[in-house]
């Protein structure tokens, strides 16, 4: 028994919310529309995960291929997709971008399936502890960003990687040093909470050491939007403030890494489906040529071909 499979209902959303907090990236479907007979329901859910796992139930052995593939691409380009699954026939007036796959499965049945991808949420690092490294902690969590919070003395590069946001309040204790720690993991965001003459000595310092051109460029020193004299609760909104607006401008997404197979297709040469060319795909073997089919049905009829 497949577990992914016996994941069904509510079960389907506990799973998403789980990967949603170890941040792991996937893609969450739903039917929104079908037309009988159909193995998938209204209301059906699936989750399709970057490292290829499969959680709920989305159609059958027709739509579930499709699904898979369609969902990587989703992942891919991080944007909700509308998926039509069917004969041509039964898609009639489809919403503008719906991506249409024709099907010529026996059931002769029809879907639609919107397609979310679920991204993994900013990891916040938080240098320092301050009553605005609280505050900022807390904002930040009430976004459910992933934030740590971490002493001063306590920070080095292993806690941050390439995706992460660095935010280093450590108000002129070693400063430089931490600096240094963290751009060697090069993270997509490194701030520093310091005052403009600070920042100019702090910028000093790091054009005599062996720092990419690029980091520099992108050090955000004083970090935050500019609001003027702000009090450290509001140096907590500006700061935040400028993340979100960066983050709603397409960065801290992060590369996805897709480790979901990416089988090799054919096409069926009964109906013109796109199949993937796995053993689970009907595969015939005639001389030198192996056909796939999307059931047993194309094969045979297929088959009955090459013997007329």
């Amino acid at each position: 028994m497949d577990v992914g499979r016996a994941v069904e209902g509510w079960g389907v959303l506990e799973r998403a919310v789980d990967l949603a907090r170890r941040g792991e990236p996937f893609v969450l479907a739903t039917v929104v529309w079908r037309e009988g007979p159909s193995s998938g329901q209204h209301g059906s859910r699936a989750i399709y995960t970057a490292e290829g796992e499969m959680h709920g139930w989305i159609g059958g052995a027709c739509a579930e291929p499709v699904f898979k593939r369609e969902a990587v691409k989703t992942l891919e380009a991080g944007k909700p997709r509308l998926l039509a699954l069917g004969a041509s026939d039964r898609f009639g007036d489809l919403p503008e971008g719906t991506m249409a796959v024709e099907m010529s499965c026996q059931s002769e049945g029809a879907l639609q399936i919107y397609l979310e991808p679920v991204m993994s949420m900013p990891h916040l690092v938080i240098v320092g502890d301050s009553p605005m490294s609280q505050t900022l902690a807390q904002q930040a969590g009430q976004l459910d960003w992933q934030v740590d919070l971490v002493d001063g003395a306590d920070f080095s590069e292993g806690r941050v990687s390439t995706n992460s946001i660095v935010v280093i309040a450590t108000q002129g204790h070693g400063d430089e040093d931490v600096l240094m720690a963290a751009l060697k993991a090069s993270p997509a965001y490194v701030g520093v909470v310091a005052s403009a003459k600070r920042g100019a000595s702090i910028r000093d310092f790091l054009g005599t050491q062996s720092i990419e051109p690029s980091q520099l460029d992108a050090l955000r020193i004083p970090a935050g939007l500019d609001l003027g004299s702000t009090t450290h609760k509001e140096m907590a909104v500006a700061i935040l403030a400028e993340l979100v607006q960066r983050r709603a401008a397409g960065e801290f997404t992060g590369g996805v890494v897709i480790d979901a197979p990416k089988p090799e297709t054919a096409i069926d040469p009964i109906c013109g489906m796109t199949v993937d060319a796995v053993p689970t795909s009907n595969p015939l073997e005639l001389g030198d040529e192996t056909y796939y089919f999307c059931c047993p049905g194309c094969r045979a009829a297929f088959e009955s071909k090459q013997g007329a």
